[in-house]
């Protein structure tokens, strides 16, 4: 296998050394180029071109999982491993439902480590060994189909739902939230993978019915209006 370039992100020097320490003793992988400060993931992404993005999600000053929607909106065949000190089903189903392949806890051993590279580099999702619910972290729809509450979206998702709700279209959407198209598009991709949803008016259907957005007298205009625009 070909040499896999990393990027390490981290808020902790100490961490970032300990892990590169472990990196280095990995055959095939390489650490390209390392930061603490999310807010130059993006043009380190962009400079270096990694295959894999190591990435801790207790970063100050951002949102570590933005972070993971708008990386894959900018180079779709990076994979993302998120690192966390937190044991949450809750943070990992987040990572998943964000787009990352891979969460790792960092209580974690060297070898699971190791295990989780190996995975991640075959293109195969590595949930963490805690939690254990695979079903749960990855955020696949429960038995029965039931629509998930909008809780379960990230608040970037539940605000890109609500503007297409609301009728406006992707580029509204984009000026309105200060991101690129390309970010509010994959953050739509997210959305409909996540709750099982296919189309826009059937996407306009669920933020009603979820009280996303009130209609006041809802015909089906507002449905209307945004599978047109959707665009």
């Amino acid at each position: 296998m070909d040499t896999t370039d990393i990027l390490l992100v981290d808020a902790h020097a100490l961490v970032r050394a300990g892990l590169c320490v472990l990196l280095e003793r990995i055959s095939g992988v390489k650490v390209v180029a390392e930061t603490g400060d999310g807010r130059e993931v993006l043009s380190l992404a962009a400079l270096h071109q990694p295959q894999i993005v190591l990435l801790d999600d207790g970063l100050p000053e951002v949102n570590a999982f933005e972070i993971v929607v708008q990386l894959l909106a900018n180079h779709p065949n990076v994979r993302v491993v998120i690192l966390s000190a937190q044991d949450s089903e809750e943070g990992a189903a987040e990572a998943f439902r964000a787009g990352a392949i891979g969460y790792l806890h960092k209580s974690a051993p060297p070898e699971e480590l190791v295990r989780a590279l190996e995975a991640v580099r075959k293109g195969e999702e590595y949930p963490a060994s805690k939690p254990s619910s695979s079903s749960f972290i990855r955020g696949r729809a429960p038995a029965g189909n039931q629509a998930r509450p909008a809780s379960e979206l990230t608040p970037r998702q539940q605000q890109v739902l609500k503007l297409i709700a609301e009728g406006y279209s992707t580029r509204e959407i984009a000026h309105s939230m200060e991101i690129s198209v390309k970010t509010v598009e994959s953050h739509r991709t997210h959305l409909m993978d996540r709750l099982n949803i296919h189309d826009i008016a059937s996407l306009v259907r669920y933020a009603i019915r979820m009280g996303v957005v009130e209609i006041e007298g809802y015909d089906g205009a507002a449905e209307h209006r945004a599978s047109s625009r959707a665009g």
